[in-house]
């Protein structure tokens, strides 16, 4: 097998975090407690026990859907088949590698509580797979949020069994091959096994929990930036006065007006900036006080549903219960996943905003246009401006909400559906998009403190500096700056990371 790279305790008594379901993009050791192991084994026997009894458990003695009221097959590992084999219709762009491998992790989790009737079989399978890079193919478009993410977890499972493709090494390669070169045996669903796999949203939630941790770091990135952005310009700071922001009465404004103090401490103001700064600058704290508290929200909200079971039915064998229900609707997710894709677009408008105010010598006091050292010979970032132009007016189309899009379907079974996973993989890309935006925004500041020919006054706006100056070479003769703006965005994921908010950074 591959190399294990990290290893987690999977135990139903603790949270599973969106740091977790980064980690899941490479090699990720799952250890099941004993408890868990127990729990599991007794509610997959307590599946058998119904069966051999004769109740009615859906999907393992009926069709699926609107087929409920027809029987299924004979066997429990043809019924298993007939789970998967219609649902195995997805089209369109692959999911992202760390998504597929993300949902395989949360699927985990959520099959470990014990409540999904699941064989340890099965279970093992999935642990088995996530300590090496073996990651599936699954294409993005098939589900609807409801009734789980049927569709892409079908080729999760049939994966397991051999059938399809994934990933392994860098190589797209048959999935029964994949699994051959990692030591395992196609798994053999029974009983319950194969809807357990697919009926839960952890497609959505899984997608929804990675976009949580970009805009988490975004949104620090934001913060450094502004602060950077101000002792360029050298902006006063009366806009951050603690009286003033206190007023406003939203807690996450004043904290968000420190921060900024903070990381401007021993900025010195030019002089010849207006009494009053342009909103791009003086507003921040308003704007990102607001993207603070919504983005607690929507992380609240996600965060629930990584610890939840999305699965139905569900078997409480203390209760002598097999409880049919709802628990996949993921609408929840579906509402956070749109509030994270305003969240990304609006912190991607300042952004925007930020980098047109350096570029304009009328309003930068003093920079050339473009941050050009020779305009009309040299053209800067004139280019990496019009990708941001670009880029938000692509993130402002795909801001119409996704979770209010229904669309009855499946013999009207599902009349009412949350379309959760195209809101929450819309708000993945909108994440990415801001990154290159805050990438964008770096590189300029970047090229501005150069021109100016002067470090930032402010300690920690200096040390940004630095980090940005070691990766983006100083614009003297046009070049590409594509994967400058990557880089610098990789600089800003490091540097918010590594720092604590509250204390200077080492």
């Amino acid at each position: 097998m591959i190399p294990v790279s990290v290893e987690t305790v999977l135990n139903p008594a603790e949270a599973l975090t969106v740091d977790m379901l980064e980690k899941a993009a490479g090699p990720l050791k799952v250890v099941l407690a004993d408890d868990v192991e127990s729990r599991v084994r007794r509610g997959h026997g307590f599946v058998s026990e119904c069966l051999t009894d004769g109740r009615p458990v859906y999907g393992a003695t009926t069709g699926f859907g609107p087929l409920v009221t027809f029987g299924g097959r004979d066997s429990q590992e043809a019924q298993c088949d007939n789970a998967l084999q219609h649902l195995t219709a997805g089209q369109g762009p692959e999911l992202p590698p760390e998504v597929v491998r993300a949902t395989m992790l949360m699927r985990t989790w959520s099959l470990a509580r014990g409540l999904s009737g699941i064989s340890p079989t099965a279970l093992e399978m999935l642990g088995a797979v996530l300590e090496t890079d073996f990651t599936p193919v699954v294409p993005s478009l098939g589900s609807v949020g409801a009734s789980g993410d049927l569709v892409p977890l079908a080729y999760v499972a049939q994966s397991l069994r051999g059938v399809g493709e994934a990933w392994l090494g860098g190589e797209r390669l048959p999935a029964a091959t994949a699994l051959a070169r990692i030591g395992l045996r196609p798994l053999v669903f029974t009983g319950r096994d194969a809807l357990s796999m697919v009926n839960g949203t952890s497609v959505t939630s899984a997608a929804g929990g990675l976009t949580v941790a970009i805009l988490r770091r975004s949104f620090e990135s934001a913060i450094v930036l502004s602060a950077l952005l101000t002792d360029v310009l050298g902006a006063g700071s009366d806009f951050l006065g603690p009286s003033l922001l206190r007023a406003f009465g939203h807690p996450e404004t004043a904290e968000v007006g420190e921060r900024l103090r903070d990381h401007l401490a021993g900025s010195v103001a030019s002089g010849d900036r207006p009494l009053q700064e342009p909103y791009s600058v003086r507003c921040v704290p308003q704007l990102l006080g607001a993207a603070r508290s919504a983005l607690d929200w929507a992380g609240g909200v996600i965060e629930r549903d990584l610890n939840g079971v999305s699965d139905n039915p569900l078997f409480f064998p203390d209760e002598n219960l097999t409880a049919h229900g709802g628990n996949f609707f993921g609408q929840p997710t579906a509402f956070a996943s749109d509030m994270l894709s305003i969240i990304a677009t609006q912190m991607g408008n300042l952004a925007e905003r930020q980098l047109d105010l350096l570029v304009d010598p009328v309003r930068s006091s003093g920079l050339p246009p473009m941050l050009s050292p020779d305009p009309g010979v040299t053209h800067a970032v004139q280019g990496v401006q019009l990708v941001t132009t670009a880029v938000v007016a692509s993130m402002r189309r795909a801001c119409v909400p996704a979770s209010i899009q229904s669309i009855p379907t499946n013999l009207h079974n599902q009349d009412v559906v949350p379309f959760g996973t195209q809101a929450a993989l819309t708000a993945l890309e909108q994440a990415r998009c801001l990154r290159v935006l805050h990438g964008s925004l770096a590189v300029g500041l970047r090229q501005a403190a150069y021109l100016r020919q002067d470090r930032p006054k402010a300690r920690r706006c200096a040390v940004l500096l630095d980090a940005l100056a070691d990766v983006v070479p100083p614009i003297v003769t046009d070049r590409p700056l594509d994967a400058d703006v990557r880089a610098a965005a990789d600089v800003l994921d490091r540097f918010v990371t590594r720092q604590d908010p509250k204390t200077a950074d080492n």
